[in-house]
């Protein structure tokens, strides 16, 4: 039973470590979000950092078009890098969770 329990620990312990290796490389995953007409450029990595903004001459003469497309588009970003980062970091928590009866939700 305690080398069960012992096993179950050292695989927490692994997913643990593993996690946190994948939170330092979805630093390095960029996410990218675009306006139609391509006056608006939005980067910013997977783990919600922003990145980058390229924000086209034409806009900065609308003041209220800048802004709607700013919120816009920076919401439709954070969506984008929340998929990435939630399905990266569910991916390796399912990989090492330990087969303990009645907890096969994750599966």
């Amino acid at each position: 039973m305690f080398g069960d329990l012992m096993g179950m620990m050292g695989k927490i312990k692994e997913t643990q470590k593993k996690i946190e290796e994948t939170k330092k490389r979805l630093d390095t995953v960029m996410v990218s979000e675009e306006s139609n007409d391509q006056l608006l450029q939005l980067t910013m990595t997977a783990n919600r950092e922003l990145k980058e903004i390229k924000i086209d001459d034409a806009l900065l003469e609308d003041k209220e078009q800048l802004e709607d497309y700013l919120v816009l588009h920076m919401n439709k970003l954070i969506e984008k890098a929340t998929k990435v980062n939630e399905a990266e970091l569910g991916a390796v928590a399912k990989e090492g969770m330990p087969d303990i009866p009645g907890m096969d939700m994750f599966k």
